[in-house]
């Protein structure tokens, strides 16, 4: 294993990153930091969150940098205000004896006035999202006529959130002759696109595997009705003492619904969303890194930046659509070398989605019983033991006392002690447990029948996909995942262009070429309404109420109705 100084890191970064702890090269660093510092071809690295990519290119971009001119040299893009912030902290940790050195973090939610002042005093970094950096380039505050390097950083995240064309703005304002580097922790189609469009014949460096989830993440499932995934996501965190957690849900309106919930029964959790102001947001990260609350509930959008290296387990509470966030979501566990487990809650309609992720990830996943009571218990209460054997006595201040509680409690034995001690931290548990029934989903049906649903012609596989859950009506919208339309971007769309009450959104199966979703029965012509004439990044959405009979495969097909025919 060569050293940083051997990959050619400078001394004064490398006195820097000593004092952070800093001792030997990560993989990503090690094949990355030569590359940047002696090529000035682009480069795609594609690799895990949590693997030290900061450093990978945060290294070679400061030492590339001539402190001597006041201008911006370098640009790093980031999706969001968290980690753009991260990534501005870790430069300026990296360089803190390098002098004459500035870097500047630019994002949304905050004064652009005192951003605006700090880019006049000169800056040779900036790190920004795509929306403020814009504002602050129309506004002709930012000049990228030097700037000789550009990051993109979570490359595949930024595509989610529909950056592609700002991207497309801001390059246009820097030099043909940068060196650009995209980093990606997954190499989906759509972050190959880009890389093709902006990049010259880029090298490509992966750690590990595309697509694959992190070696010392433990992939579990548990198989519950739909009606009882609350009720084992409970039985989850009690069976875990010790749990620090994400978990991740699909809408902000679950996020909260959760999060109360957990709340009123007692469990250190809070909610990450949309919905939130940036203070709130604020608010809630920062309890959620000093452990005030151990259980974070978050949409994948909100919990984006959220840098925590020391989570137990990412819940899944249902299935994402789209492998690459599965992906990213589990790579926030298992991080810095230590082992973490993704959890996926799931009904027996999610299981052939769970089997696709295994087959892109390369991963198995273990499906598990929903811990019992007496299991649950039982951890708890050796938990306790073990907190008990730990704890630091004071034998001189609590000496004082011992005397007077001996004499009060000298009428108790040993065990009786003992048994009110326990009693103490665990009625609450005792009486919630107390008869609660098994809630593992049992598919009871003959193994033949199983087969032969599953060897059912494409078709009605098809068919199946068109119909909707009971009470809800199944919505077809001409955008896919080719589009770059994911869940996120839908549930946005709905939130915005949907007046009245909020529409309660159900099963989503996204197509590369169109979308279906379910919504209750009595939203269904509200919502095709609220969707007419919308467009997504320059494309205009037709939608109607799906035909389970009609092959939306085919875009003759999907055009066979005018639009005209469902005026209101």
């Amino acid at each position: 294993m060569q050293t940083f100084e051997e990959l050619g890191v400078r001394d004064d970064l490398l006195r820097g990153i000593h004092e952070m702890g800093f001792e030997n090269p990560m993989p990503v660093q090690e094949k990355v930091i030569p590359v940047l510092l002696d090529g000035d071809h682009d480069l795609v690295a594609l690799a895990q969150t949590g693997t030290g990519k900061t450093a990978a290119f945060g290294l070679p971009v400061i030492q590339r940098i001539d402190t001597q001119r006041n201008v911006p040299q370098a640009l790093i893009l980031a999706p969001t205000r968290e980690l753009c912030l991260q990534i501005a902290g870790d430069l300026a940790d990296f360089s803190k004896y390098t002098p004459d050195l500035a870097v500047l973090p630019v994002y949304g939610g905050s004064s652009i006035e005192s951003q605006i002042r700090a880019l006049r005093k000169g800056v040779q970094i900036i790190v920004a999202t795509p929306g403020r950096l814009i504002d602050l380039i129309n506004r002709g505050v930012v000049k990228l006529a030097d700037v000789h390097t550009v990051v993109l950083d979570e490359a595949d995240e930024m595509l989610n959130m529909g950056f592609v064309d700002s991207i497309n703005d801001i390059l246009a304002h820097v030099p043909e002759d940068r060196k650009m580097l995209l980093f990606s922790a997954t190499m989906p189609a759509e972050v190959a696109k880009i890389a093709k469009r902006f990049m010259h014949e880029p090298e490509e460096i992966v750690i590990g595997t595309r697509n694959e989830g992190a070696k010392n993440v433990r992939h579990i499932y548990y198989m519950v009705n739909a009606r009882d995934k609350y009720l084992a996501l409970k039985r989850i965190a009690d069976d875990t003492p010790n749990i620090y957690a994400i978990i991740f849900c699909r809408t902000r309106r679950d996020t909260q619904e959760i999060a109360d919930r957990l709340i009123q029964d007692g469990y250190n959790a809070d909610a990450l969303h949309g919905d939130l102001s940036q203070q709130q947001r604020d608010i809630v990260m920062k309890k959620f890194r000093d452990r005030v609350i151990t259980l974070l509930v978050a949409t994948d959008v909100a919990a984006r930046g959220l840098d925590v290296d020391d989570l137990t387990h990412v819940i899944n509470f249902g299935l994402p659509d789209d492998t690459a966030v599965y992906t990213h979501r589990s790579g926030r566990t298992g991080r810095a070398g230590k082992t973490g487990v993704s959890v996926a809650i799931i009904h027996s309609r999610e299981k052939g989605r769970l089997r696709e992720i295994e087959r892109i990830i390369g991963k198995k996943f273990e499906r598990k019983e929903v811990p019992t009571p007496e299991h649950i218990i039982e951890k708890q209460l050796y938990n306790l033991a073990d907190r008990l054997e730990r704890v630091e006595v004071n034998e001189e201040e609590i000496g004082k006392y011992l005397p007077g509680v001996a004499r009060k409690l000298s009428w108790l034995t040993t065990e009786d002690l003992l048994k009110r001690v326990l009693s103490l931290e665990f009625n609450r548990l005792l009486d919630y447990y107390k008869d609660a029934p098994t809630i593992d989903f049992i598919d009871e049906k003959p193994r033949k029948e199983r087969k032969e649903r599953h060897e059912r012609p494409v078709s009605d596989k098809d068919k199946d996909r068109r119909t909707a859950e009971p009470g809800m009506e199944r919505i077809y919208v001409s955008a896919g995942k080719a589009d770059g339309f994911f869940a996120g971007n839908l549930i946005d769309m709905l939130n915005k262009l949907v007046e009245g009450k909020r529409v309660d959104v159900g099963r989503i199966d996204l197509m590369p070429s169109y979308s279906l979703f379910d919504v209750n029965k009595a939203d269904a012509k509200r919502v095709v309404r609220a969707l007419k004439g919308a467009e997504f990044y320059g494309k205009r959405i037709y939608s109607e109420i799906a035909d389970k009979d009609k092959d939306y495969n085919h875009s003759s097909e999907r055009k066979a109705k005018s639009p005209k025919k469902y005026k209101k």
